[in-house]
């Protein structure tokens, strides 16, 4: 038997380096003690260079883009005929402006304080772009569920567009001014402390922490309860089978043969002609070879039946998206969703803050990708492919997915509803940062809650503004829009 005593174990590609063992630098965790090789010690000195207190700042630069130019510019490529819907639903409220608005704050953000320090973000991480869906076993878990504009950038970005989507919720739900502000404090304050937590941690534990039972005990979330039972008890009944119920019809093709199509339901739910669809289903090949290979004799049961176009939500309306009608061998259904990835709207952005924009061969891999290493758990059935020289992310359509409006909550939950989605995120910063980096940064007591509270409350105020000019453009006609759609 080879001999390891007092040696050191080979250095294999993807993992650290194995630390010199008993050395004269060792600490008590096995490391260095120069402070380079301590990462919580270099988040500490980080403040030396970028205070916790500079956070809060916020001013507009001479060249920020007019909010309305600049809304109009992001609906470049998508479908003309759908940006009036998604006009209308933007200038319904300040929170929706700023829920169609990422590449506008990206702007902004660019032109605040940032450590350096890099993870892996949302870049779209909103109040309502957190939510219930089912994990493999049709378990309910919560956590982000929007990546869309997934990069690898700072951490302070999602933080702040949390922070200020909070007060803008909380304004919209008609609380008072304190409670939004603190509603932004809180969520800041959990996402530090979760962080600290996850710190301490061994690495395997960090990585899974916060089981969801164990969430509102947390982030003391306990007013939150009621209405995440109710939101739970929703979601249960939102499946695939239940959206084919009401959304397709059956009937007999020309061989006598039961067939299941999707009906009309303008402007939401359209269907296509016959050579979009085919196409769509001929993509989903290269669907199925991303998936992983124990997957494949789940979808192997299950026929293509139907395509149609479907609307989706504020921030994507126009984008090119498809759902899939599946049916098993007892006439069950399976609706996945086909919806167009283009470029992170953060993308221009990022280098002026260091961040190197590294070439990404398929946006919708990119997607995939990024929304893997945030989530603890993922659809299982997460893919990407290729559609008339498109690229597309390929997911489950309605597995049980559930969402807490926060601009509906009573003003005792709007807090509590914060420190949940701070919990939430500093779990998914978690997974590509280092935990004991930010932690070291963040600190024990509350100087940055305070310092991004305030830019929320600022960024809020802007973002009012933006939607002010919005609403006037529609009103004089210079912007089409279709409200309540």
């Amino acid at each position: 038997m080879a001999e390891f005593k007092g040696a050191r174990l080979p250095y294999v590609k993807g993992f650290a380096r194995w630390p010199a063992r008993g050395g004269a630098n060792a600490d008590a965790s096995g490391g260095s003690q120069g402070a380079a090789a301590s990462p919580k010690r270099e988040g500490k000195a980080l403040r030396a260079r970028v205070s916790r207190a500079s956070h809060e700042w916020f001013a507009e630069d001479a060249g920020r883009p007019e909010p309305v130019a600049a809304v109009e510019e992001s609906n470049r490529s998508r479908l003309p005929d759908l940006t009036p819907i998604r006009m209308g639903r933007m200038a319904a409220s300040p929170f929706a402006f700023l829920r169609g608005a990422a590449g506008l704050m990206a702007y902004d953000l660019a032109r605040t304080p940032v450590t350096g320090i890099g993870a892996q973000i949302c870049g779209d991480a909103h109040a309502a772009n957190f939510g219930l869906y089912a994990d493999a076993r049709g378990g309910l878990v919560i956590d982000l569920n929007d990546f869309d504009e997934t990069a690898h950038g700072p951490w302070e970005w999602d933080v702040k567009r949390l922070a200020a989507s909070l007060v803008l919720a909380g304004r919209e739900a008609g609380a008072g001014e304190d409670v939004c502000r603190e509603a932004a404090f809180d969520a800041v304050g959990a996402y530090r402390r979760t962080m600290r937590l996850l710190a301490k941690l061994p690495a395997l534990d960090a990585w899974n922490a916060i089981a969801d039972e164990e969430l509102v005990s947390h982030t003391d979330a306990r007013d939150l309860l009621g209405t995440l039972e109710s939101v739970s008890e929703k979601a249960r009944a939102n499946t695939s089978a239940r959206f084919a119920a009401k959304s397709t019809e059956r009937f007999e093709d020309e061989d006598g043969r039961p067939v299941r199509r999707f009906v009309d339901a303008p402007p939401v739910l359209r269907r296509i002609p016959d050579a979009e669809a085919a196409e769509v289903a001929s993509a989903l090949a290269e669907y199925v070879d991303t998936l992983p290979e124990d997957r494949l004799p789940l979808v192997e049961r299950y026929a293509i039946q139907d395509v149609a176009f479907r609307v989706v939500g504020t921030g994507s309306v126009g984008l090119r998206s498809y759902v899939v009608l599946l049916l098993d061998h007892r006439g069950e259904p399976l609706v996945l969703q086909v919806k167009e990835a283009r470029p992170s709207a953060l993308l221009p952005h990022l280098p002026t803050v260091g961040f190197t924009v590294p070439e990404v061969a398929h946006e919708g891999h990119r997607v995939v990708l990024g929304q893997k290493r945030m989530q603890v758990v993922s659809d299982f059935l997460l893919g990407w492919t290729t559609v008339a020289g498109r690229a597309f992310q390929v997911r489950q359509f309605r597995n049980r997915k559930g969402s807490v409006d926060p601009a509906a909550l009573a003003a005792d939950q709007i807090d509590d509803y914060g420190r949940m989605t701070g919990a939430l995120l500093a779990r998914a910063h978690a997974h590509s940062a280092d935990p004991r980096l930010i932690a070291g940064y963040v600190g024990k007591n509350d100087e940055l809650d305070t310092a991004v509270a305030s830019f929320a409350v600022a960024y809020a105020d802007r973002t009012e503004a933006d939607h002010a000019e919005l609403v006037r453009a529609v009103k004089e006609g210079r912007v089409g829009a279709e409200v309540g759609v």
